[in-house]
């Protein structure tokens, strides 16, 4: 069956599939994320994110957390450059439970002052984390290369010394400004009507007062590629190759995102983990990601490996770059790079939790659902022809970045 699909009159999206299993789920999808902060609110839109599980106006923070845990569910939250999403799992009976208690934590926040404060103590260990961490600080301090002076190529969690000075009054302004209704999306699965569903979004999401939003998102600046070095004290170098992609609207994202799976997708069978790992052992994790955003979208190329050998890993990347935009992939070489995907995406979609948020992003992006079928058609149309036009825009050499931790 199908997702049905319904707006409350505050412009808050709804949008359900019924199911027959005992488990159900739900999320609320807001169309906000770290991009949407002004330059002093840097890290603000996680730290609110951490801090709405906190309190509201009629519970305390051991009651929120104690609301789904109480009858096995589970309950979390994650922020992103440009969403905010809270998410529940439960039993199908706990539906009004999970519904009434994620509006609470969306609109109702009352954000404690000692709350606050030990929160800030919580990111900022979440920062140190982070910095001990290289494979993954190294994808920040590559956005902040390639965006620099502008939101994106900011980290989501923020620093230290702006996190210091966030206030109630911080929170609320920020929520005023960004927490907009026409920009809001709940997304459920389980056993449950719709009719029934409608009902209960009229009851605990309809009486939220309309907020439409009022602000345009700051224009991506015309991209320069740049190349940085940076001394770290780390055992191995890690390097990030990569270069700015086409957004959620440019019909060639989906052969971008079949690119990338032939390149250094997840599949052990990846070209560059062919080339780096099993053909050279120069490498322990060799991988490539393609993410499409609203108006831009980023490709990389990361891996780690001896600082010695830095140098020809790269070489190696760049023989498989050159390889995909100068030489067509075969028949059989196609067939089967479209079936791993339309696999990979299958299964992906097998679990309800991923579903529903895919399903939330696409409404909040197209309007409507996307259906697998749709995407399945597509990725069966790309040609060999699509495949090498797309590696020669995007991964044209005069348009690659570099960073490197040696």
């Amino acid at each position: 069956m199908d997702f049905e699909l319904f707006t409350l009159s505050n412009g808050i999206r709804i949008a359900h599939k019924r199911t027959t299993s005992p488990v159900a789920y739900c999320c609320l999808m807001l169309n906000t994320g770290s991009r949407d902060e002004l330059e002093h609110e840097h890290g603000l839109a996680h730290f609110i994110e951490h801090v709405i599980f906190k309190g509201t106006k009629k519970r305390k923070a051991y009651h929120i957390m104690s609301r789904m845990e109480d009858v096995g569910g589970e309950l979390n939250a994650y922020t992103s450059k440009e969403e905010t999403v809270i998410h529940a799992t439960f039993l199908k009976q706990d539906f009004v439970r999970a519904i009434e208690l994620l509006s609470d934590i969306m609109f109702h926040g009352s954000f404690p002052e000692k709350e606050l404060k030990r929160e800030k103590e919580v990111i900022i260990d979440e920062i140190n984390s982070y910095h001990d961490n290289p494979a993954e600080l190294i994808f920040d301090d590559f956005e902040e290369l390639i965006f620099p002076k502008h939101p994106f190529g900011r980290n989501i969690l923020g620093s230290k010394k702006q996190l210091a000075k966030f206030t109630r009054q911080h929170i609320s302004d920020f929520i005023a400004r960004t927490y907009n209704t026409d920009q809001l999306v709940f997304c459920s699965i389980g056993n449950l009507s719709a009719s029934r569903l409608i009902k209960l979004a009229e009851r605990y999401l309809g009486n939220v007062q309309p907020n439409p939003r009022r602000f345009n998102r700051l224009t991506i600046s015309e991209y320069t590629p740049r190349h940085k070095t940076v001394k770290k004290s780390t055992f191995q170098s890690h390097c990030i190759l990569g270069t700015t992609a086409y957004d959620l609207h440019d019909p060639k994202r989906i052969p971008m995102h079949l690119l990338n799976n032939i390149l250094g997708g997840p599949g052990m069978n990846s070209r560059l983990n062919l080339s780096l790992r099993e053909k050279n052992g120069l490498a322990y994790n060799i991988e490539s990601s393609y993410t499409p955003y609203s108006d831009t979208g980023i490709f990389t190329i990361y891996f780690g490996t001896d600082k010695a050998d830095t140098a020809k890993a790269i070489d190696l990347v760049n023989q498989e770059i050159n390889m995909l935009r100068n030489r067509k992939l075969g028949v059989l070489q196609l067939s089967k790079a479209k079936k791993q995907l339309i696999g990979q995406l299958a299964i992906g979609a097998e679990s309800a939790e991923n579903l529903m948020i895919s399903t939330a992003k696409s409404i909040l992006v197209y309007e409507k659902p996307d259906s697998l079928e749709r995407i399945f058609k597509r990725i069966n149309e790309i040609s060999a022809s699509e495949i090498m036009e797309v590696a020669n825009e995007i991964l044209n050499p005069e348009r690659i970045s570099t960073l490197i931790y040696k």
